[in-house]
């Protein structure tokens, strides 16, 4: 299986979680990551590379840190320019039907401020149901996020080993599960 991580840090030299994340999977046989902030510091995003990309590869994974319980705006702007009619959904539109997609997200805050009792009110899956809902129209399977929490809070040295550790097995794990439904 071909997985490409594409990350969208906006900041990606001073985050050390994330930074560390993807220097992990880097070094992993079959994937490609694409730092997209990197590739497109002026936010003009070459729709045919993105495209070519994402034909190329089985699994998709989106990571990003967790910003005011979604991504941060290049994402958004990605999919915009991206996923277009005709090519990612519509009648004609099925270059992605039937590869894997996988939010990897970095929450700053702990897990269990994400619940209905928590802070936030609402657990992290919830409020990612935009992509969700993204991934049915555009045909791909959603898989279940990987979701690091706490990262605001000192991680030690070791404890971010172990989770690049979780993230690059996670990922690269076949048997992911699908997200169900509500």
């Amino acid at each position: 299986m071909k997985t490409l991580v594409l990350v969208f840090h906006p900041n990606f030299g001073a985050s050390r979680v994330n930074r560390r994340l993807t220097e992990e999977m880097e070094k992993q046989a079959g994937v490609t990551v694409h730092r997209v902030y990197e590739a497109y510091p002026d936010e003009n995003i070459d729709v045919a590379t993105e495209q070519r990309l994402l034909e190329q590869h089985d699994r998709i994974v989106l990571q990003f840190p967790f910003y005011w319980y979604s991504s941060p705006s290049l994402l958004k702007k990605w999919e915009d320019a991206v996923l277009t009619y005709g090519w990612a959904y519509g009648s004609k539109g099925d270059k992605l039907h039937g590869k894997e997609l996988l939010l990897a997200i970095s929450a700053g805050a702990a897990r269990e401020n994400y619940s209905s009792d928590g802070n936030f009110k609402y657990t992290v899956p919830e409020l990612l149901r935009p992509f969700q809902a993204t991934s049915h129209l555009i045909g791909t399977r959603y898989l279940t996020p990987y979701i690091l929490y706490g990262v605001m809070q000192h991680l030690s040295d070791e404890e971010l080993e172990q989770a690049a550790r979780n993230y690059v097995d996670y990922v690269l794990n076949p048997g992911l599960e699908r997200l169900a439904v509500r």
